[in-house]
């Protein structure tokens, strides 16, 4: 993994899952556009994303917007929220929390908007959480939850041996294209209408080839001025 300096967004990661296109146009080329499901995202994680929130609810410790950070995918973030749950006796998926008696069970949780999605970015994303609060808190976490703001139901994700492993993957294959500043080419498919850098990105543009999308904007404004 690369130093501290060089470590990529774990937001990043879920782009990754989506369209490994997608992840590079946004961090690489940093090119970025909103749409309404953008839009939408953004004002379902203002809600949630208050790092001043730190809230005790009977056996259960709830923080927001808790920074993330791991040697072992190169990644940092932030969690949308973390809960810390009081259980009787001590285990190998427990801490112990400064100022609080008994032991804690860590649980992620993410917020996302609409319903759960037909791929695993979601699940990715959470579970890269996990790998991140399991190396920083020295636990660990066999489960996490995903909130969706339309449907306002939990939908728990197990993090089996696949996912952590899937995880791992998106991660090296981010770096080694960071690393060589690489857009993949495009692999147009039905997703390719929800994703809000469509028009960016061209995806059906066949001369586009290994070019970037930086390129294609480049030579459109160039083609307006003339």
């Amino acid at each position: 993994m690369p130093d501290e300096d060089a470590y990529l967004m774990l937001s990043g990661i879920q782009h990754f899952a989506f369209c490994p296109r997608q992840w590079a146009l946004i961090h690489i080329e940093q090119l970025w556009a909103d749409n309404v499901h953008t839009v939408i995202g953004h004002h379902v994680h203002e809600r949630v994303d208050d790092w001043t929130e730190d809230e005790t609810r009977g056996n259960v410790r709830i923080v927001r917007a808790m920074p993330l950070v791991s040697a072992q995918l190169g990644l940092r973030g932030v969690a949308d929220m973390v809960e810390f749950h009081r259980v009787s006796e001590e285990a190998d998926d427990t801490v112990q929390l400064d100022g609080r008696d008994g032991f804690w069970r860590v649980i992620p949780v993410e917020y996302k908007k609409g319903a759960p999605k037909p791929d695993d970015r979601d699940e990715v994303q959470l579970c890269a959480q996990a790998i991140y609060l399991e190396e920083m808190l020295d636990v660990r976490i066999s489960y996490g939850y995903l909130y969706y703001d339309t449907v306002k139901h939990r939908e728990e994700v197990v993090f089996t041996g696949k996912l952590r492993e899937r995880v791992h993957q998106i991660s090296k294959q981010m770096h080694k294209l960071f690393a060589e500043g690489r857009t993949p080419q495009v692999s147009y498919g039905k997703h390719c209408g929800s994703c809000s850098l469509e028009a960016l990105c061209q995806p059906k543009w066949s001369k586009l080839g290994n070019h970037s999308a930086s390129v294609y904007v480049r030579n459109l404004i160039a083609e307006m001025e003339e």
